[in-house]
């Protein structure tokens, strides 16, 4: 029994020893890697945070890319490289409340959120924020279910038609019908529409999914226009006016590429819509949540800050300018591509204007491309599907099958994938 344990302690004691060789053979690997490995790892309150550089490892080349969803994973990198400039801090007492202020049209909207928004539209121009009301949401989707609330006109009949010019979102008519709501209805292509009854068409410009400008087209008595301007950026379209109607959503996603945050706002004429969609914000989620606003107003009150100060942002460029370039290359390698492949071709977007912002002359480069296969292809999702490549069908946007929405937001490496398995289809 005694021999038996001192193998066991001999062997417990080879095995720690061999431990310790991996240990300091890893950490020394480390410190050849990264030089100032001291930095990289912090050890606060007993618990360890690796800061180790990001990295995303390429994909398989046979793997499937999915670019059925608006996922704006391109900006990732740019914020990363921001450190904890955007870092936000909230105490454990902060947020008890429901309100924000009771006093507001909008009780539950942050005062520095609101002053948040207006500052980064008045430094773009591309919204006019004065005589309009600013009401906060869970994303622009809530946002849309509040105006088609409150456009609903009291003590009706029969319910309100909702109509988009196509290609329009393909969401629009999902959520429209998703409650199956006696105040209003999917009623289709807005060309089409016909009827002297009350109405609310939903024009996106720049468009998605095309990405070209759009304007109202039934252009009737009772009728209500949403403006949905969720890519109404520099990055995505020159800004040559600011919007001013008398409804228009923005979302925090597409502009700053927060897409989890889920926030978004509303700027509206009429104090009785927004009372409106106040009320159906307060009946479906009491508000929107109060750390989202304080996180989403951080965010654009940098992006504001490293167009204004940038002096303090000497390592990292404005961010509309970074976005801006990074959408010009990304356009520049899709077109050259489809250009050289006659199978597909994307919309056109000439001619170029001049960006009130920025001063460049470029044509829409939007966040989406909106390809069409030629030829005797008619089912070009399925088509792309056959070729590892997810996207998102035509006839879901009201369009031809032979149509599909690509999202040009991902990672670079996806974005590359795509690029290449475009150029290789034949």
């Amino acid at each position: 029994m005694h021999e038996k344990k001192m193998k066991m302690k001999i062997r417990i004691m080879a095995l720690r020893q061999l431990l310790m060789f991996s240990i300091a053979l890893n950490v020394g690997l480390l410190f050849n890697m990264y030089p100032n490995a001291l930095a990289i790892f912090d050890f606060k309150n007993n618990s360890f945070v690796s800061k180790l550089p990001f990295y995303s490892a390429p994909k398989p080349l046979d793997q499937v890319l999915d670019l059925d969803h608006g996922d704006p994973m391109v900006y990732e990198k740019y914020w990363r490289q921001m450190g904890d400039k955007t870092t936000v801090v909230i105490p454990g007492w902060k947020f008890v409340s429901y309100f924000s202020d009771k006093k507001s049209l909008c009780w539950f909207l942050e005062p520095e959120f609101a002053y948040a928004v207006d500052r980064l539209h008045k430094l773009v121009g591309n919204a006019d924020t004065e005589d309009h009301y600013l009401v906060v949401g869970t994303g622009s989707t809530q946002l849309f279910q509040a105006v088609l609330y409150a456009a609903s006109p009291p003590n009706q009949t029969e319910p309100i038609s909702v109509v988009a010019s196509p290609p329009f979102y393909s969401s629009y008519r999902l959520i429209t019908e998703y409650l199956k709501s006696g105040l209003y209805e999917w009623a289709g292509n807005a060309n089409e529409f016909k009827k002297d009854k009350p109405y609310v068409e939903i024009v996106t410009s720049p468009n998605n999914p095309d990405g070209l400008s759009r304007e109202a087209v039934v252009n009737k008595n009772g009728g209500i226009v949403v403006h949905d301007l969720a890519y109404y950026w520099p990055q995505y379209t020159p800004i040559t006016s600011p919007a001013d109607h008398d409804i228009m959503l923005f979302t925090v996603s597409k502009c700053t590429g927060h897409a989890g945050t889920r926030l978004g706002w509303a700027l509206v004429k009429d104090e009785e819509i927004a009372k409106k969609m106040t009320e159906f914000i307060m009946l479906s989620t009491i508000g929107v949540s109060k750390e989202s606003q304080i996180r989403g107003a951080k965010i654009l009150q940098v992006i504001a800050d490293s167009h204004e100060k940038r002096d303090k942002f000497k390592k990292t460029e404005p961010f509309f300018e970074h976005s801006y370039k990074l959408m010009a290359m990304r356009w520049n390698d899709l077109e050259d591509v489809v250009d050289q492949n006659k199978l597909f071709t994307l919309p056109n977007f000439a001619p170029a204007r001049k960006c009130n912002f920025s001063g460049h002359i470029f044509a829409p480069q939007p966040a989406f491309a909106w390809l069409k296969c030629e030829g005797e292809v008619e089912d070009c999702e399925g088509f792309l599907r056959n070729h590892k490549i997810l996207t998102r069908g035509g006839t879901q946007f009201g369009s031809s099958a032979k149509y599909v929405r690509a999202s040009v937001l991902s990672r670079d490496d996806v974005f590359d994938q795509f690029t290449e398995r475009l150029s290789s289809i034949n």
